[in-house]
């Protein structure tokens, strides 16, 4: 009897995790299953772009796994049930319980709304294809007006330049609770602030925002901020599904793991990417990003793979160096970090860092949507028993 791993999520994490096993296991002894809401790989780092109008490459799943034995299921996950060890999708022709042997849990992230009133009924954002179409929707609409960003961080500032640049007509406006880009180092920041200069984007620094309306935003302080339309990027949530599961869960919601990306309460489940709590290697959580989710992924898979089959396949660090945050199409910055996540002083500025950025971010995608490529796919056959390394992981 094949033994079932099922993934949930095929963005980042799941796509890969999902072609990593598949490059890995036999066919004969193991059966793949992903399940995913949208039936195209969405690359979610390039939603900014969505909205602002441009069109990226089109990535059907059903294309991408081809021929790798892996079995697309395009419905959402309505519940999971880790004792049972089943899982509850649905979609147009209604509800099926799907069983498993193993999951890789990789459900990433939506907005968080941090329970600020408005912002569900309000606010736009950049977190889903489908709100990034949304907001391009909006923007189509206007002929001039006002758009408001409310955040500070990475999905922010290349969201507030990406609408910047490619609607000059519209005024940008940012707003954000902190000081703009203030963890970076001295050149990238100040690289940052000319580059919001040049885009003639107004920034409110230190401006948390209160409250959401159709018109605009009410500042914590009571000042309002007329807008046509309010981004929210002030941050992400992971779904509430795994905590809901039962499954040990962060306040946060993400899932508790070992070493391994393994459940600590759920030795059959593993979670990668931004659904994971784990330590880098600095002794620092590894934050919600696409840097996090391939380390993680790898992890995971190859803990699968190790209990599974008793081979060893090589472990990688959870190491995180730094900030790749794009101005546009045509600016960029490369912000390293050192091991206590700290900004260093120097940074990579301008058009190269966008072609590097703009290389790291096809190679991602193609990564994904190449998932058996370069490594003889299902080759390696189940083991009579799990190792004895991961009995005392589970233990």
């Amino acid at each position: 009897m094949q033994h079932r791993i099922t993934v949930l999520g095929a963005g980042y994490a799941g796509a890969f995790g999902a072609g990593y096993l598949a490059r890995h296991l036999h066919a004969d002894d193991f059966a793949i299953t992903v399940v995913n809401a949208e039936p195209d790989f969405v690359e979610r780092l390039r939603n900014h772009q969505v909205a602002a109008g441009q069109t990226l490459k089109h990535r059907p799943l059903a294309k991408m796994f081809a021929g790798t034995g892996i079995r697309l299921r395009v419905a959402r996950v309505d519940s999971l049930d880790p004792d049972d060890r089943t899982v509850t999708v649905a979609d147009d022709r209604g509800r099926e319980r799907l069983e498993y042997d193993t999951l890789v849990y990789a459900l990433g992230s939506t907005a968080a709304d941090h329970g600020l009133p408005g912002v569900d009924e309000h606010a736009f954002h950049v977190a889903s294809r489908p709100a990034a179409l949304r907001l391009r929707a909006r923007l189509e609409t206007l002929h001039g007006g006002t758009v408001l960003v409310v955040g500070g961080n990475l999905t922010a500032i290349e969201t507030a330049t990406e609408l910047a640049e490619s609607h000059p007509e519209l005024k940008v406006v940012l707003a954000t609770r902190g000081e703009l880009g203030g963890w970076l180092g001295p050149k990238a920041r100040a690289h940052l602030m000319r580059a919001f200069d040049r885009f003639g984007i107004e920034v409110h620094e230190r401006t948390a925002i209160g409250r959401v309306a159709a018109d605009g935003a009410f500042t914590a302080g009571g000042e309002f901020l007329a807008a046509d339309a309010t981004v929210w990027t002030a941050g992400f949530a992971v779904h509430p599904i795994a905590a809901a599961s039962g499954l040990a869960v962060q306040a946060n919601g993400q899932i508790t793991v070992d070493a391994h990306m393994r459940s600590v309460s759920h030795p059959e489940v593993y979670a990668a990417g931004d659904a994971v709590f784990t330590i880098g290697e600095n002794g620092r959580p590894l934050p919600m990003s696409c840097a996090s989710a391939g380390p993680t992924t790898k992890r995971a898979a190859s803990a699968i793979i190790h209990e599974l089959t008793g081979r060893k396949i090589e472990i990688p660090a959870l190491s995180y160096v730094g900030n790749h945050i794009s101005l546009g199409r045509r600016d960029a910055i490369f912000q390293l970090v050192d091991r206590n996540a700290q900004a260093k002083s120097g940074a990579l500025c301008g058009r190269t860092a966008a072609r590097i950025k703009n290389d790291i971010l096809k190679g991602a995608a193609l990564g994904a949507a190449h998932p058996t490529f370069g490594v003889p796919s299902r080759r390696l056959r189940r083991a009579a028993a799990p190792t004895a390394s991961t009995k005392a992981v589970a233990a």
